[in-house]
């Protein structure tokens, strides 16, 4: 399987989710991750969404789908190597007294994370990086009592030259 990851430009309106994620329900096609944001131009929001699938030709059948959904101003549609990508991670973990010490000093140095609090019992720990770098963090921190852990949706932008708002449909887009 191939990950895809798709870049959505859209006007802000109410229900525009739903109407995007019909579309996916309808082909059968599961969303591995979802991240919504405001972009740099005012009342254009961006959906990254990242799916898996053999096929590329349904994959673009899918963004020539989602195209002609109205309030979609563009749909970009990248492998992996065409972009810049990051998740976020946040580990709590128990810190009882007499428990293992956590080496702070290996987070930070060795797995480029970092302590973002310090409870009475317990610590959060933030790590950046790709689903592969976060997961075998996830495995090292395994050694410690894992009381919750989340992880964001995929995050990304083109290597392109310009940003990719400046492909949108012509408009005095105002800037944020």
């Amino acid at each position: 399987m191939t990950t895809y990851t798709l870049s959505v430009f859209t006007t802000n309106t109410v229900g525009l989710l739903n109407r995007i994620t019909i579309i996916f329900t309808r082909r059968r096609l599961n969303i591995e991750s979802l991240n919504v944001c405001e972009t740099e131009r005012k009342g254009v929001s961006r959906f990254t969404i990242v799916i898996r699938h053999e096929s590329r030709e349904a994959v673009e059948k899918l963004v020539r789908q989602i195209r002609k959904v109205v309030d979609v101003l563009a749909v970009f549609g990248y492998l992996d190597h065409e972009i810049v990508f990051n998740e976020i991670a946040l580990f709590k973990l128990a810190t009882p007294l007499g428990g293992s010490p956590l080496n702070i000093k290996e987070i930070n140095l060795d797995w480029n994370a970092k302590v973002v609090h310090w409870g009475l019992d317990y610590v959060v720990i933030e790590k950046n990086g790709t689903e592969t770098e976060i997961l075998e963090f996830y495995q090292y921190m395994k050694n410690w009592e894992i009381l919750e852990y989340l992880k964001s949706g995929r995050v990304a932008v083109g290597k392109t030259e310009k940003g990719l708002v400046e492909y949108l449909p012509e408009h005095d887009w105002e800037i944020v």
